[in-house]
Order: structure tokens, then C-alpha cells, then sequence
């Protein structure tokens, strides 16, 4: 039995298709598609189903979903894609950047709900966030905008820290660039050097924290990206070898052990994107509605992690957080 099927029998239906209720008469079909797996996402598809709950869908009841995974490797994408256009599902939900534009480039027709990071104006995605016009609309939450912040908490745990180290997903181009732009800006303003590695693998993460022995920074920051954090336990691990602070995306990484994590509750957004789903379901046009920010934010820190790699975190900066993981 391979991995991915062992997986389905003891998580049951909240990663995998229902491929069989998908076919049952009056029942409308839900199209999943993501980069990245299962594995590191059931949290995150366990808030996607409640905010279509809380919209009157009940998984495997009056709707049913077709999840689409592309493992981490996004060539694979358009083809699942494809296959949800063939299967003439009544909505496409694009969770990530790469999803959303292929989505939008598998059809014209079918609507797509997506989760992205980035602008999705300027992403091609829609029109305005207020009108987005064709058959796209979605959440949008904040990213890479969210550098300048995390260089900043960054210096406030470690304040002597003149090189920071910045992980970067090549495969997630779009998000990439952002990063990468909004990190330089951030740095100059703080006078710290940064070293950018692109880690778009298991292999190329565990080189990159090898060259932390020649390099020695000062600290760690990972950008956000499926692939990153699908190898959260990895980084994580990996950073208290090397006895590097490090500032994650989100919390999930914290909570698997990284030191601290900042940015937008994933799981509050894939709640807001399920809301969405059933507005569309009901009947709204995505060209009707407008694009939603995603606004809530996550400070969590890791004290375990601290006390490994010998790190004290000031009350100060405990107090600020939203969850301290003792």
C-alpha cells in the first residue's frame, strides 16, 4: 500500500478525494487545488471545511470535495487542474499563488476561489479587489509585506545581529521576488547584511544550513512558501542544530518546534476562503464579489526552542506574543 493511500485510511476524507459523493446526482463538486501535500495541511483543510459549514456545506453530504495535491512539485499542477475542468466540478478553490494562476489558466468558465499571498492585481488574478470581474475572487493575505516586521523582532530577540540568512522558494517565484524585495529594503533600513539561500528542496535546505558553519549567521529567516512548510519540522530541527534564532511565517512552525513564528492565521484564512466557496455555491458571481484581506496576526514563540540553543527571550517580547509554547 503506498504511503499516500496508509495516509487517507487513518486521516479519513479531509485530504483526499471523494470522488464517489462527487458523482452522486444534485451533489455539487468542489475542486481542491494545492501545491503542496496533505501532510503538512490537514489543520489548515479541517478550517477550509468549517467555513463551508458555517456556510450551510457539509462535506460528503450536500457537497463534495475532489482534492487535487501537487507534492511540492508545481509542473504538476496544470494537468490537476486540467483533470478538475474534465470533471466539470461547480467551483475551483486555488489555495496558493501557483494554484490561483493555474487555475485561472485552466478555465475561463468554472469559478475559482483562491488563497493568495501576494496582489492579486497585480498578479493578473482580477481586475480590482473591489470588482475582480471574470470568474475569480478570493482571500488575499499578507506575506513577504510582512519582512520589515519580522527583521524587526528578529533584532529585538537577538540585538546584536548583523547577518541574517533568508530561505527563499524558488518554485514560488512570485511570493520569491516579493521577499527578497521587501527583505533588502528592511535590512538597509536596519544596517544588517543579508544572506539569501534558494532552498527549493530537502537537499538544498539541509546545504544551505550546512554553509551556516562558514557563514555564521547571526540569525534565520524563513519566507513563506507551501514547500517550507510541508519541511517545518526539518528547519526547525535543523536551526537548533546550528544553534541559529530563527522567525518563521507561521505558526504552524512554531508549534513544530521553530523558535518564534509572525504573519496572517492561515487557518483563519482557509476558514474565510471555505465562507467564500459557499457564497459562490449559493450563487454569488465571483465577478461580484470583492477580494477579502485576511487580517488577523499570530506572534507565537517557542520558549522550548529558546531554552535548546541556550537563547533567553525577554518579557517583554513573551507579553507581545499571542501564544507563548512553554
Amino acid at each position: 500500500m503506498k504511503r499516500r493511500e496508509f495516509i487517507t485510511l487513518l486521516g479519513g476524507s479531509a485530504a483526499w478525494p471523494l470522488a464517489a459523493k462527487a458523482q452522486q446526482p444534485g451533489v455539487p463538486a468542489i475542486g481542491f487545488l494545492h501545491v503542496a501535500s496533505p501532510d503538512g495541511n490537514a489543520d489548515r483543510v479541517r478550517a477550509f471545511r468549517q467555513g463551508l459549514k458555517d456556510a450551510g456545506f457539509v462535506e460528503g453530504e450536500n457537497v463534495a470535495d475532489e482534492y487535487r495535491w501537487g507534492d511540492n512539485q508545481s509542473e504538476r499542477l496544470p494537468s490537476l487542474a486540467a483533470d478538475l475542468v474534465r470533471r466539470r466540478v461547480a467551483l475551483i478553490v486555488a489555495a496558493g499563488n501557483v494554484a490561483a494562476l493555474t487555475a485561472k489558466a485552466a478555465t475561463p468558465t468554472i469559478p475559482v476561489v483562491f488563497l493568495t499571498s501576494e496582489d492579486p492585481v497585480g498578479m493578473g488574478l482580477v481586475a480590482t479587489l473591489a470588482r475582480p470581474g471574470g470568474n475569480l475572487t478570493g482571500i488575499n493575505f499578507l506575506a513577504a509585506e510582512l519582512a520589515t516586521k519580522r527583521l524587526e523582532l528578529l533584532r529585538q530577540l537577538v540585538p546584536a545581529a548583523t547577518r541574517v540568512a533568508v530561505l527563499i522558494d524558488p518554485a514560488n517565484p512570485v511570493a520569491a521576488d516579493s521577499a527578497l524585495r521587501d527583505v533588502a529594503a528592511a535590512a538597509s533600513v536596519m544596517g544588517l547584511q543579508v544572506q539569501t539561500h534558494n532552498t527549493g528542496t530537502s537537499r538544498e535546505v539541509e546545504a544551505a544550513f550546512a554553509g551556516f558553519v562558514r557563514e555564521r549567521p547571526d540569525a534565520l529567516m524563513v519566507a513563506s512558501s507551501p514547500f517550507f512548510n510541508d519541511r517545518r519540522v526539518q528547519l526547525a530541527l535543523l536551526a537548533a542544530v546550528r544553534n541559529v534564532p530563527a522567525i518563521y511565517p507561521w505558526r504552524d512552525f512554531a508549534e513544530a518546534g521553530g523558535l518564534m513564528s509572525y504573519g496572517t492565521s492561515l487557518r483563519d484564512a482557509l476558514r474565510q476562503l471555505g465562507g467564500y466557496a459557499g457564497r459562490v455555491l449559493k450563487g454569488a458571481k465571483p465577478a461580484d464579489l470583492p477580494v477579502m484581506q485576511s487580517s488577523k496576526f499570530e506572534l507565537v514563540i517557542n520558549l522550548q526552542a529558546a531554552r535548546a540553543i541556550g537563547l533567553e527571550v525577554p518579557n517583554a517580547m513573551q507579553l507581545l506574543a499571542d501564544e507563548v509554547i512553554e
